[in-house]
């Protein structure tokens, strides 16, 4: 059973590693470069919750979840971008049902 076209109402922007990169020190010692390469809709949410807003806490939105249909575009080493700000998917989190048609995970806001 996969979400529904309601439940889907945000749009993020998948992004990919692109060919490593050989630095001075090695591969991607020279810094990562990462490409867009779809958008998507999906159910963003916030995973600390309404108590984390009420005590203040400063990283009440680092942490998201986000479910979508099914694709072959996402995996673990993917990252997103959700109202301007870039998410890495954190690894343990990930879980996609291809029968389900869903995919499910968490994912952490990265600061440059």
């Amino acid at each position: 059973m996969s979400y529904s076209s309601g439940f889907l109402k945000d749009c993020i922007t998948i992004q990919r590693r692109t060919a490593a990169t050989q630095g001075i020190r090695g591969i991607d010692s020279g810094g990562i470069e990462w490409e867009d390469v779809a958008h998507l809709h999906a159910n963003v949410g916030w995973q600390k919750g309404k108590a984390g807003m009420h005590a203040g806490a400063l990283d009440s939105y680092a942490v998201v979840i986000v479910r979508m249909r099914w694709n072959r575009l996402v995996d673990e080493r993917s990252r997103i971008v959700h109202r301007d700000t870039t998410y890495q998917i954190l690894p343990e989190t990930f879980h996609a049902d291809r029968q389900a048609n869903e995919i499910q995970f968490m994912a952490q806001a990265i600061v440059e």
